[in-house]
Parts: C-alpha cells; structure tokens; sequence
C-alpha cells in the first residue's frame, strides 16, 4: 500500500522498542492497530455511502427515462389512432388544436431509508 518493504517494518520496530521501552510496545502496537481499524471502517462506510448515494441517483436518472419513453410510446399511440381514416373522407382545413404534451414530472429527491446494519 505504501511500498513498505519487510526491512522497513524491521527497523521502525528496533525504533519502537528502543523508544518506548520491552513493557509498553505490546499495548502501543495493540492502540496503533485499534486506531488503524477504526480509520479502516471509517473510510469503508464512507465509501459504500458515497457509492449507495450515486447509485440510487443512477436508478433515479433511468427511472426518468423509462418513464419519458413509456409517455412518447403512448403520445405516439394515440396520434396514430387519432388520424383521419383515408376512405373516401374529406376534411378541410387544418387539424382542430390539441392541447400540448406534458411531460411527467420529474423525480423529487427523496431520503434513502434508514440503513439496518
């Protein structure tokens, strides 16, 4: 992780035990290890955070969409059940107006439930 080799670890071990001393190296290295598995989880749980909160955006995003295709395949449907039939009927002038299209709205940012461990 950060190019630590073996004989590194060696040496800053003799430092350690020259500094602190045969009776207080266990409990040091026992807290250093404490300390670093608490930062480890930490960084973690950030993580998984900041990667569930993108995801769910993601999910957001696409559900827009597919909402948006769905609207266009039915506005498209219901213009082609609309037009005039072409037997023999005459119309004149141009097409009576429509109402325009409304889009569905979009999708409000809504808090994640809460996370069970």
């Amino acid at each position: 992780m950060f190019g630590i080799g073996f004989s590194e670890l060696v040496l800053i071990g003799l430092v350690a035990l020259l500094v602190l001393g045969p009776e207080r190296l266990p409990g040091a290295a026992r807290t250093a290890g404490l300390w670093i598995g608490r930062l480890k989880r930490s960084f973690n749980t950030i993580r998984q955070e900041v990667e569930r909160e993108i995801g769910a955006d993601e999910i957001r995003r696409q559900l827009h969409n597919e909402n948006l295709l769905s609207w266009e395949k039915r506005e498209k449907q219901t213009d082609s059940s609309n037009t005039p039939a072409t037997s023999g009927e005459v119309t004149t002038g141009p097409p009576a107006p429509t109402a325009g299209p409304t889009l569905p709205p979009e999708p409000k940012d809504t808090p994640l439930p809460p996370r069970t461990p």
